[in-house]
């Protein structure tokens, strides 16, 4: 008996690990890390709550920003939301998974920006030239931007260099296709540059925060001003009537990624496959101001709603390139920061 209740002992200790990693990955639903506030509320009831209603069990709990929450991440969520300049140091990282595209609907189904090793597209946002329709009619473009004499009035440009000159070189008449193909040159940026002098004088520059685009644009400082989409659409849904030009629009992905050793991984391929289902991903632009990137996931909706997303029509937009501001963010600062006017 003695003999028997020891050899009981040594297999209770040698089960305990493998017992409790059962345990641990039944213990809870798949959990989905989202961003708290409005984002996050939003993407809850755009495609968190139909996953749910399909019967499969899904939790969600808020992230801040940042790499340092994604250390040891599958101790609490297995679905992340990130955006592109955390996605692509998370993925060389290891601090999350590489994508099995065959058991989540294929690279094929996806607009390529929304295809990568670690993340599948969760929606695009934009930063859009937008205008007080109340004083301009029209629908203006960067050209128009840039044509004090045509349009007079001042304009608002965030003040950083990301962005600001791409949006330089489209207003030069640069294809959205050769931007960055240009940017990596002396020359292109020169060009930037240049063409930043000739508006400089009309520029009122703005950060987020209190004075953001929206307030200038609400305020009447600036006739016309870069701004983010989602924050024009929420000053509409509060009484402005703030127009849109996606085209030329800046986009930047935000994608859905599976922490690394997530103990739910089948739960988080079979959401990430309904997440870029074209049909589900239709439900984003009703939030305001959010695109889906599968193809085909802006077809059919009505003509209000799809005026709303950035990707209704996504070969007319510049999708932001976060490699290229990795490898070049910190020289661009220092010459944009020397170039500002005092």
């Amino acid at each position: 008996m003695m003999l028997r209740a020891a050899l009981a002992a040594v297999l209770m200790t040698l089960a305990g690990p493998l017992t409790a990693h059962a345990d641990e990955a039944s213990a809870r639903p798949l959990t989905v890390a989202l961003p708290a506030g409005p984002l996050g509320r939003a993407l809850q009831r755009a495609v968190v709550d139909p996953f749910a209603a399909t019967g499969a069990p899904v939790h969600t709990a808020p992230r801040g920003p940042g790499l340092d929450s994604l250390v040891g991440a599958a101790a609490h969520w297995d679905v992340v939301l990130l955006a592109a300049d955390t996605l692509g140091p998370a993925c060389q990282g290891g601090l999350v998974e590489k994508l099995d595209w065959a058991a989540i609907g294929g690279r094929e189904r996806q607009w390529p920006p929304a295809a990568t090793d670690c993340g599948l597209g969760a929606f695009a946002t934009a930063t859009a030239l937008s205008w007080d329709r109340a004083k301009f009619p029209g629908t203006p473009t960067w050209q128009d931007f840039w044509d004090i004499a045509k349009v007079p009035g001042k304009r608002g440009l965030e003040r950083t260099p990301r962005g600001t000159l791409e949006i330089a070189l489209l207003a030069d008449g640069v294809a959205p296709a050769d931007v960055y193909r240009l940017l990596r040159t002396d020359d292109g940026v020169t060009r930037a540059f240049r063409k930043l002098d000739q508006l400089a004088p009309y520029i009122d520059w703005w950060t987020p925060g209190a004075r953001d685009a929206a307030h200038l644009l609400g305020s009447g400082e600036v006739l016309m001003t870069s701004a983010p989409a989602l924050s024009v659409l929420a000053a509409n849904r509060e009484g402005h009537h703030f127009g849109i030009q996606w085209t030329g629009a800046l986009a930047e992905v935000h994608s859905w990624a599976i922490a690394k050793g997530a103990p739910n991984l089948a739960a988080a391929q079979r959401f990430l496959a309904f997440v870029g289902d074209p049909k589900n991903q239709g439900r984003l632009p009703e939030e305001g101001g959010m695109g889906g990137l599968a193809k085909g996931a802006g077809e059919g909706l009505r003509p209000e709603i799809a005026a709303l997303s950035p990707t209704t029509s996504p070969a007319t937009l510049l999708f932001l390139d976060e490699g290229f501001w990795r490898d070049n963010g910190a020289k661009l600062t220092a010459r944009f920061d020397a170039w500002l006017p005092r």
